[in-house]
């Protein structure tokens, strides 16, 4: 009557794996928009860069949204008929991306796609976890293949754009899912996970709050610089919906006999520590702005050169995904592993800082963006690993949410956002220095066309220059901090002295031997149940 696996019985192993494989390159990099043809959707539908930003963020929350509900959807319905159903609508939910140029259809679509891309993803996670065994093993494997789809993704997105339009690429997306519904129909088996749960113990109205509170969020994120911040009713007024969601939210879940968030595992030492270095994460991840204004407003990319930089990254990934399971396999302590990877993203940082030059070349590129890599991909593990160990199933389920949405979309959101403010102000500062040679001898009535734009250019420099010079200070600090963290071992140990009395130093061995050998007994037995 239940069966854990996908697969019917007669599908071998190796085909089993394969159509794993084959469900996760399609289905993880799948989203309402992608960040090499955002361009192309401006040029495409005549809307602002904002909207699409607001859509990208969307995804990221409708995963957040689905992860506290998503092991009681698995269990309710049967495995084929659920994930067939899944590819289908995420087919046809591309499809409608690519035949609107509406750009709020965007923002709705991709909010859907991430719902329903997590509801795949958890009947993903289970197997691939059970033939690996190890959970940081799985980790350093999985992560690594999402993270090389998504910058394959986001380039064939760019190149689609380019070499025919941005409408292909998402068709393209429509027929591959439809290709794996009709596959998966076939060899999937039609029977429950476990025992079949109601429905009707989700609360809906959680949800909504949920996606209310971050969609608000998202709208302040995107929008603000294009409003003025707070200069703006619209900016004031998200702001303040955010707020109430939130607050609504969090009442909501102290009166509920089942809640649909936990706020209890916020308490941990562990959680609380992990969730500080993924924001410091965010802070590496978003000078991707930065990156992108250095590689396209002042070095003149295109934006399927610009969209290349991503996949430099891959070997990066690959590096720290090998080097994370041969780490989780020896069972090494954390502590270097994470102190490696934000040593990447700092020498990502010096690297930048010291290569604002208008002179250079795509070749410079290769190193700063193999740190990067290494850097994002070890941390997505380590951190992610080190935040959710030794929790509960319940726990995890019941607030990983939150963390999901705190380390994709808030802490990169807020980054994003203050880089943004931060090279506005710093370029108007730059041109006020570069004033000062700006006079009738070096810059005539005749060559002033001819000077504004070198003088643009070096204003752009000097901004992101001093952006990646604070970015260094503060990542200096968060390696201290890594460094002098303990990462759940004993900072202490207190010896005791057994006084030898007379006959007395047989009896005191005996007993040190007695209760060392009762403890191994009590780690040994707890270990398999951990």
């Amino acid at each position: 009557m239940y069966n854990k696996g996908l697969y019917s019985d007669w599908v071998p192993k190796p085909v089993q794996l394969l159509l794993i494989v084959l469900l996760l390159a399609v289905v993880m990099p799948i989203g309402g928009v992608y960040t090499g043809n955002i361009s192309s959707l401006v040029s495409g539908t005549g809307a602002m860069t904002e909207y699409f930003m607001w859509a990208n963020y969307a995804t990221t929350i409708g995963m957040g949204a689905c992860m506290p509900v998503v092991l009681r959807i698995k269990m309710r319905f049967k495995v084929r008929d659920k994930l067939v159903l899944l590819l289908v609508l995420l087919g046809l939910l591309s499809y409608v991306n690519g035949t609107t140029l509406q750009p709020m259809i965007f923002i709705f679509t991709s909010l859907l796609i991430g719902f329903m891309k997590m509801m795949v993803t958890i009947e993903l996670f289970l197997p691939l976890m059970a033939m690996i065994g190890n959970r940081g093993m799985f980790y350093g494997a999985f992560y690594t293949f999402v993270l090389v789809m998504n910058q394959v993704a986001t380039y064939y997105a760019a190149e689609f754009a380019l070499l025919y339009n941005w409408q292909q690429f998402y068709l393209f997306t429509a027929v591959l899912c439809f290709i794996l519904a009709l596959i998966h129909w076939v060899f999937m088996h039609n029977k429950y996970f476990a025992l079949k749960v109601p429905l009707h113990y989700i609360d809906w109205l959680s949800i909504l709050l949920f996606v209310s509170t971050f969609m608000f969020s998202a709208y302040v994120y995107s929008f603000g610089r294009q409003q003025d911040w707070f200069n703006s009713k619209n900016i004031i007024y998200a702001s303040t919906a955010a707020f109430v969601s939130f607050a609504l939210l969090s009442v909501r879940q102290l009166t509920l006999k089942r809640p649909y968030l936990s706020f209890k595992i916020f308490k941990k030492n562990n959680v609380q520590h992990g969730l500080f270095m993924l924001f410091w994460l965010g802070m590496f991840l978003g000078t991707a702005s930065i990156q992108n204004t250095f590689a396209v407003g002042v070095l003149g990319y295109d934006q399927l050169t610009n969209t290349r930089l991503s996949l430099l990254m891959i070997p990066g990934i690959i590096l720290a995904g090998g080097i994370a399971i041969f780490w989780f396999k020896k069972e090494k302590p954390l502590k270097m592993y994470i102190f490696s990877g934000f040593s990447a993203m700092v020498g990502y940082a010096i690297i930048m800082y010291f290569s604002m030059v208008l002179e250079f070349s795509y070749d410079n590129w290769y190193l700063p963006m193999f740190l990067k890599g290494y850097g994002m991909c070890s941390l997505f593990i380590s951190v992610w690993f080190y935040t959710l160990d030794k929790l509960e199933m319940d726990e995890m389920l019941a607030a990983i949410g939150l963390v999901l949405v705190w380390r994709t979309f808030l802490a990169v959101g807020i980054f994003s956002t203050l880089y943004a403010w931060f090279q506005y102000r710093f370029q108007i500062m730059a041109v006020g220095d570069l004033a000062v040679y700006m006079d009738g001898m070096t810059v005539t009535p005749q060559n002033v066309a001819a000077s504004m734009k070198p003088i643009q250019l070096n204003a752009i420099i000097i901004a992101t220059k001093k952006i990646f010079g604070y970015i260094i200070l503060v990542g200096f600090g968060v390696l201290i901090y890594v460094v002098t963290h303990h990462f759940g071992a004993k900072r202490f140990q207190y010896f005791r002295f057994v006084r030898v009395l007379g006959g007395k130093s047989v009896i005191a061995r005996r007993r040190l031997r007695e209760r060392k050998k009762l403890l191994e007994e009590i780690k040994d037995a707890a270990g398999p149940a951990v």
